[in-house]
């Protein structure tokens, strides 16, 4: 009896086998014991599982082109075995390829003469040669609380919620214990057509729940598709988590990558050639992996693995796994089959972090024209969503969704929200995150008819108002989707003056959540009397943020202003967009920025002055993406284009305007990427005061106060220092991406990137605006102003982000002007810059 337990006892031999030089996971490895049947092979994640009844036994590990390894092992132990293979040394010719320290050559390296081949043939079976394609789609996107084990558990963070345990799941890829907290659900139709060229999707149904509902969901969603975008390894540059990667098949891969022809195997029943790369710094923007190449001329990619080298220069990314499949179509067109990323999240070393994955599946591709696809290209939106999108059945999901996808993660995330939020510790804890990541307060659990807000313009000071109190909010779609309200009122305790925004807008589209959903096409019609700070605008935040409250210099440029508008905005998918603008405005002198007349040399007081004007505004941004919040919209990327061009006309007598007045302006901004060498941001601008106007209404060049870093202001320039009627100026960030910090053996642990940055405006005063040269204007307030003569002002920076993975630090210069009284000639800024 005891022999016959003895020998039915089973034990498990489990682990993952890696690649020595690049770390990733080693698909279809043989693993068994010696001298028995017992074994397996390893999966796509380079992980194997199998039972033994033996205590004791030889484990071998056996791949071709690598060294085999043996060891003792005693599975009743229960040992998680990790195993790295070193490659079998060849003998190519005359090159010797090893796995440590070798001396790699590119020249008569057949490797790279192999790889070389392959990006001339890169665009042979391209299916964007062809005229057009259309294929189905399947994806699903889902995070997760990382190694959730039974040890996690146990913590008091997760003690009270004891049911969590119900939920955890075992990861397919990684074997860690998971948590899903939040899944998503797409089922769409891509097309594409090679001329004119145009890619659209039309999505069926999209599906979601999880912790990320708290904030926007469109918004979300744009983030999650700029991290997560659809990866082409034939690019010269790969898109991942907002940066660029050099892929192994850019025309300049063979200078950045090490190339290696490891062996040849059977991928899907043809021969192939396991072509490996890593790049030559190990810190730089790439990538570690595999390509399995077809031997029949045709360079053929059968399946890409694709890994971040261990010492890259990125933040948050712990590991990452990127999977292709490809096959071919009758006519030899490269299709793309099956393709997953997975994403081990960290915000800090030692947490367990985030763990997501995508999974995208691709079918039924066809390349003759449909109906269908006409109406889509007809469209003007690159993705058209079906109105029943969002509320499709869960029998529709069942019978559309792939038979390879799990579909119990997502029912069980609304489960697990459910119960979580029965919890008072959870809900208050969720709205608190809510708050600090919107700025706003919902009056309601779901759909909010109301938002109270921004909390932090709630207090703030001023050397006019002294403290000021702030309380306002705006209305939602769920209260009307094409009706919404805004405003705000503020009280000053030093002027006790009351000050206030009231403000009206009609969508002639149906708004889902937000009124500022892009695309906009509304009427809105404004109220507004507050104070001005004359030379400061901040461009991504208000003027009362409570964040900006501390100074370099003394904020007293501020008088105050009264104005009614009315605004028709229309914007295109194309990335084109329109405003025209009917405005009246107040200027209202104070006692720090008096109105004095001169007028045949004699000066008089004035309390203030009207306009009344009108304005047409013109902005093309074609792919402009964006993270969209309650109030504003952010820059998600900036390699699109975005050209600007406006005019502001008024006449003096009409409706009452004390001036004639026209003002043109016109700017362009993009980002140039250098692939290994980082990126350039280049705001350029340029404006024209035509007609004699007060100071006022002249062009003051955008000072920042603050210390802390601002785009498109002058982090050393006073407020009304300068007086334009006419201006050029620049703004130039060079984002190096750790090129150079990542050569220099101490600094390069410290994963500090640099900055390097130029800001310029070359400005000019013509005398019929120059109140020292002509009558009937107001004098200069501010006896430091003055008008710039053949130089330009000019500032530069050298910064390093990445400081803790959120801080940016630049020690700006002044480089010219710096006779001027009262200047700070150089200085430290910071602001918190968080980016992969």
């Amino acid at each position: 009896m005891f022999v016959s337990i003895s020998l039915s006892a089973q034990y498990i031999v489990q682990g993952i086998v890696t690649d020595s030089l690049t770390k990733e996971p080693l698909p279809y490895v043989s693993v068994r014991l010696k001298g028995t049947t017992e074994g397996t092979t390893t999966g796509s994640d380079g992980r194997f599982y199998f039972k033994t009844h033996r205590t004791e036994a030889v484990l071998i590990i056996s791949a071709i082109g690598y060294n085999e390894y043996n060891s003792q092992i005693h599975p009743s132990r229960g040992t998680s075995y990790k195993i790295a293979l070193s490659t079998t040394t060849y003998a190519i010719k005359e090159i010797t390829v090893k796995p440590k320290r070798e001396h790699y050559r590119k020249k008569d390296n057949p490797a790279v003469e192999f790889v070389r081949q392959m990006i001339e043939h890169r665009d042979d079976h391209s299916p964007d040669e062809k005229d057009f394609w259309q294929r189905e789609r399947y994806e699903k996107t889902t995070f997760a609380l990382n190694n959730f084990d039974e040890e996690k558990q146990k913590k008091w963070l997760y003690r009270k919620f004891d049911f969590l345990s119900n939920y955890v799941d075992t990861s397919a890829v990684t074997g860690k214990p998971i948590l899903t907290v939040s899944a998503r659900e797409l089922l769409a139709v891509d097309y594409y057509r090679k001329s004119p060229r145009t890619e659209k999707q039309r999505v069926k149904g999209r599906k979601q729940a999880g912790v990320d509902e708290l904030l926007s969901r469109q918004g979300m969603q744009a983030a999650i598709n700029e991290v997560f975008k659809d990866v082409n390894i034939y690019d010269n540059n790969i898109s991942l988590f907002t940066n660029k990667f050099v892929s192994p098949l850019s025309r300049i891969g063979t200078g950045f990558y090490k190339y290696y022809l490891m062996d040849t195997l059977q991928i899907a029943g043809e021969s192939c050639a396991d072509l490996t790369f890593v790049p030559f710094n190990s810190e730089s923007f790439g990538f570690t992996g595999h390509l399995y190449v077809t031997l029949d001329s045709t360079y053929f990619v059968k399946r890409a693995v694709f890994n971040f080298p261990k010492k890259i220069n990125l933040n948050f990314v712990d590991y990452m796994l990127l999977e292709q499949e490809f096959k071919r179509a009758e006519d030899g067109t490269r299709l793309l089959d099956h393709e997953s990323i997975t994403v081990e999240f960290k915000l800090a070393e030692g947490q367990d972090g985030i763990f997501a994955r995508r999974v995208a599946d691709y079918n039924n591709y066809t390349f003759e024209p449909t109906a269908e696809a006409d109406k889509a290209f007809n469209c003007p939106e690159r993705i058209i969503e079906e109105t029943e999108a969002l509320s499709r059945s869960e029998n529709y999901w069942a019978e559309n969704r792939p038979q390879s996808a799990i579909s119990k993660q997502e029912d069980s995330v609304d489960r697990l929200m459910e119960q979580l939020r029965g919890y008072p510790v959870y809900y208050w804890t969720e709205k608190v995150l809510s708050i600090l990541f919107t700025g706003y307060i919902p009056t309601s659990k779901e759909a909010p008819l109301f938002y109270m807000g921004p909390m932090n313009a709630t207090i703030s000071g001023n050397t006019l108002e002294g403290p000021r109190i702030r309380a306002g909010g705006m209305t939602t779609a769920w209260l009307n989707p094409h009706l919404f309200g805004k405003g705000y009122i503020a009280y000053g305790f030093k002027d006790e003056r009351l000050k206030g925004l009231a403000e009206v807008e009609y969508s002639f589209k149906k708004k889902k959540e937000y009124a500022n959903e892009f695309p906009i096409h509304s009427l809105k019609v404004r109220y507004e009397s507050d104070v001005n700070q004359y030379g400061q605008n901040y461009l991504y935040t208000s003027k009362d943020n409570v964040f900006l409250a501390l100074k370099r210099e003394k904020d007293d440029r501020i008088g105050y202003y009264q104005q009614a508008e009315m605004t028709y905005t229309n914007e295109f998918y194309s990335g084109f967009s329109f405003q025209l603008t009917a405005r009246r405005r107040t200027d209202e002198s104070s006692y720090l920025i008096p109105f004095i007349k001169k007028e045949n040399d004699g000066y008089f007081p004035v309390k203030r002055f009207s306009m009344s004007a009108a304005e047409v505004k013109l902005r093309y941004a074609p792919n402009e993406k964006f993270f969209q919040t309650q109030w504003n919209r952010f820059p998600v990327s900036l390699d699109a284009p975005v050209f600007t061009l406006s005019h502001t006309i008024a006449g003096k007598g009409v409706l009452g305007s004390n001036y004639t007045y026209n003002h043109t302006e016109a700017g362009i901004q993009k980002r140039f990427w250098f692939s290994a060498f980082g990126y350039t941001d280049v705001i350029l601008k340029a404006g024209k005061v035509w007609d004699k106007v007060p100071f006022p209404l002249l062009i003051m060049p955008n000072a920042n106060l603050s210390y802390t870093i601002q785009p498109e202001s002058y982090s050393l320039m006073n407020a009304m220092e300068f007086m334009n009627d006419e201006y050029f100026s620049w703004d130039v960030t060079y984002f190096l991406n750790g090129w150079l910090f990542n050569r220099i053996p101490l600094l390069k642990k410290l994963k500090w990137r640099e900055v390097l940055s130029c800001r310029g405006i070359y400005g000019h005063l013509s005398d019929k605006n120059n109140p020292e040269m002509s009558d009937g204007l107001f004098t200069f307030p501010i006896a430091d102003t003055r008008s710039m003569g053949k130089t330009p002002y000019v500032e530069a920076g050298i910064g390093i982000e990445n400081i803790f993975k959120v801080l940016r630090l630049d020690y700006v210069w002044r480089l010219t002007y710096k006779d001027s009284p009262n200047i700070d000639k150089s200085g430290l800024r910071i602001s918190l810059h968080m980016t992969f």
